[in-house]
């Protein structure tokens, strides 16, 4: 999709474009037998992904940080939506002890995961490092779904060969991915307060979250007794409903 298709909402080949409703985009669709995670499912992007996939009937599980703030989350979808199924759990993705906690407290529910949506994120912060001690925005942003995604990875291979549905996973990253340091990811100097950029530090973690959809989809296509999974990534952009996507099916 262009730069022009995604201002003017023009639709692409699939009949939908950036001006495209989620409601719009799964008319139809009977999500009854799916479990999705959503990170940062408490607000923006997050919500309203978690808001549609209930409204398919799909069981969500909103992973969030606030846990007042992702409750509230759920009240509203169940005040809009009263047979919604939908569970709320702690994660906070710049720890990786959380990451872990989070994963554990999901494998106890019990429940096939058929989508993984890693949408929260962080933007234009003020130089910091996690507790750690990665740089915020790299660690929020990249490493922290990183990791979630490689521990629930055998959770979603064994869903897909037990139940023949293929799965999905989806990275948010965005356009800001071409605003970046001048090589591009500072793997040497993650943590080098000189010459810190709040904007171009948010770009090499959206492009390091393309990078892993990419080599992610390369190992599993390269993996023959893998079951299929799907592996997406969307860019969304500042302003709102200004999304497009790409895919790479494997």
């Amino acid at each position: 999709m262009g730069i022009f298709s995604l201002m003017t909402g023009r639709a692409g080949p699939s009949g939908f474009g950036s001006a495209s409703t989620a409601e719009q985009v799964t008319q139809g669709i009977d999500a009854a037998n799916l479990t999705a995670i959503v990170t940062g499912g408490a607000s923006g992007i997050g919500l309203e992904t978690a808001r549609v996939l209930a409204l398919r009937k799909a069981h969500v599980i909103i992973a969030a940080r606030n846990m007042e703030a992702a409750n509230a989350a759920k009240q509203q979808i169940f005040k809009d939506i009263e047979t919604a199924r939908v569970d709320v759990l702690k994660l906070d993705l710049c720890s990786m002890n959380s990451i872990k906690a989070f994963v554990a407290h999901f494998n106890a529910l019990d429940v096939p995961l058929n989508i993984l949506i890693n949408n929260a994120g962080v933007m234009f912060c003020p130089f910091q490092l996690s507790e750690d001690g990665i740089e915020m925005q790299f660690a929020t942003n990249y490493l922290g779904h990183f990791h979630l995604t490689n521990l629930l990875l055998e959770k979603m291979k064994n869903t897909a060969r037990t139940t023949g549905i293929e799965g999905r996973i989806v990275n948010l990253s965005s356009i800001a991915h071409h605003h970046t340091y001048e090589h591009g990811i500072r793997f040497d100097n993650i943590n080098d307060s000189v010459g810190y950029s709040d904007k171009k530090a948010y770009g090499q973690s959206k492009l390091a979250n393309i990078l892993h959809a990419n080599e992610l989809s390369r190992q599993l296509k390269d993996c023959c007794s893998c079951s299929p999974i799907y592996y997406g990534r969307t860019y969304p952009r500042v302003q709102p409903r200004l999304v497009t996507s790409h895919s790479t099916q494997i």
